[in-house]
């Protein structure tokens, strides 16, 4: 990576660090996935109860086969042949988890947490429940407000995750958002974290590296 660029990216973690601690969430800088994987380890307690959502992040950096292969009661919603009721099960199960591992839309240089989900399986366990909550994000997700945030995701993350999901939807024609009525919406709750009452309950990891969407 260029000296310079790669200057800016540090400039911008060292902000979006910063403004995480202010806001009662721990945010962790990590060079590639197998520190990440460590800090992951440390983190999480072996034989607790470990949920995840929806992450293209998770999967590209191993995480999932991570917590596969732990020691860990892992309510694995990827795993192969489960049922849509089982799904639905494990979603419910997520609020109690004692780790909630998912990414995120977009972080903030003043240290929000901007996402925009389907049916809040995801972001509802961010807000309220498990214990603990680890989001991993990559530097790509980085962005300096909320305005650059939801035109990040409306624009770019959203319509490339409903041509991931084989969504009938406008922006997968299109490539952008129309703010459309379609019955196979996935941009239905748009939330916002700006803090926590209880401190470091969310971790952030950012990765020095482009992942997920």
């Amino acid at each position: 990576m260029d000296k310079n660029i790669s200057w800016f990216i540090d400039k911008q973690v060292e902000k979006a660090l910063n403004a995480l601690q202010r806001n009662n969430m721990k945010g962790i800088y990590v060079e590639d996935e197998d520190e990440l994987l460590q800090v992951i380890k440390e983190l999480i307690e072996e034989k607790s109860v470990v949920g995840v959502g929806d992450s293209m992040t998770l999967l590209e950096t191993g995480v999932l086969d991570f917590l596969r292969n732990g020691n860990y009661t892992f309510l694995d919603k990827y795993r192969e042949g489960i049922t849509s009721e089982e799904k639905k099960s494990i979603y419910i199960q997520n609020f109690s988890a004692d780790t909630f591992l998912c990414s995120t839309n977009a972080l903030t240089e003043d240290g929000q947490l901007y996402n925009i989900d389907g049916n809040g399986s995801r972001v509802a366990p961010m807000i309220y429940g498990p214990k603990q909550v680890i989001i991993v994000a990559g530097i790509n997700k980085l962005v300096q407000d909320k305005e650059e945030a939801e035109k990040r995701v409306r624009n770019y993350a959203a319509p490339i995750d409903a041509k991931r999901l084989n969504k009938d939807t406008p922006c997968t024609k299109l490539g952008r958002c129309v703010d459309c009525k379609s019955p196979e919406r996935i941009c239905n709750d748009f939330v916002t974290i700006t803090g926590q009452f209880v401190k470091d309950r969310i971790k952030v990891i950012i990765v020095a590296k482009a992942l997920g969407y």
